[in-house]
């Protein structure tokens, strides 16, 4: 039996994922959380073979929820479930330990077929991000531009698409002022802007808010 715990800050989103793996003779939900920090505690005293994890939680976001799990408890699986724009961050979310990144839209089959695949050890896409992943197009588009951020550069660009100050990210990141600035600097220099507000439009442009 596949072990899962959900991890989504919507009660109904949650409910519905039991709903659908009741319907399943090899998957079980073992938990249900609205945050990342509370999955820590979880797994240390329930076994999990999958996490289900939204990127945009309360209080730690998802992607360094994900990174803070993959250190302490490595052989750990996850699969991000979010509505956040997928050629954006799937690829984040798989250079920071995740092993799959799905839609929101996507149905109650893909889900359940991800799942499978990933406690099989595998990684699972959508088959347009699969596509998109393999082909070899030499025109650069802004979305293509945004695959080429770093992990770290997406949850800054984030950060600062929200309105927070360096300060405040260094400190949910747990990293200091001037590696913030730093990032910040990379970020306008990628994506082409000399300022905040331009940098903060190409991110909301591409639905990163």
């Amino acid at each position: 039996m596949i072990k899962v715990l959900v991890v989504d800050p919507h009660p109904l989103f949650r409910l519905g994922l039991e709903t659908l793996f009741k319907s399943t003779s090899d998957i079980e939900v073992s938990g249900s959380l609205r945050s990342g920090i509370e999955i820590f505690e979880f797994i240390r005293r329930h076994p999990v073979d999958v996490i289900i994890l939204e990127v945009d939680l309360p209080e730690l976001n998802g992607i360094t929820t994900l990174r803070a799990i993959k250190k302490e408890h490595r052989s750990t699986n996850m699969l991000m479930l979010s509505n956040q724009p997928e050629e954006i961050y799937a690829v984040s979310t798989i250079k920071a330990g995740a092993s799959g990144y799905l839609n929101k839209m996507s149905s109650g089959e893909d889900v359940v077929a991800a799942v499978r695949k990933i406690f099989s050890g595998g990684t699972y896409l959508s088959p347009e991000m699969s596509k998109q992943l393999t082909f070899n197009d030499s025109k650069m588009s802004t979305s293509r531009i945004f695959k080429r951020l770093s992990t770290r550069e997406v949850e800054v660009l984030k950060l600062l698409s929200i309105g927070k100050k360096n300060k405040e990210i260094s400190q949910e990141l747990d990293i200091n002022e001037k590696t913030v600035s730093t990032y910040k600097s990379r970020l306008f220099r990628k994506l082409n802007v000399n300022n905040l507000v331009d940098l903060v439009h190409q991110a909301k442009h591409q639905g990163i808010t």
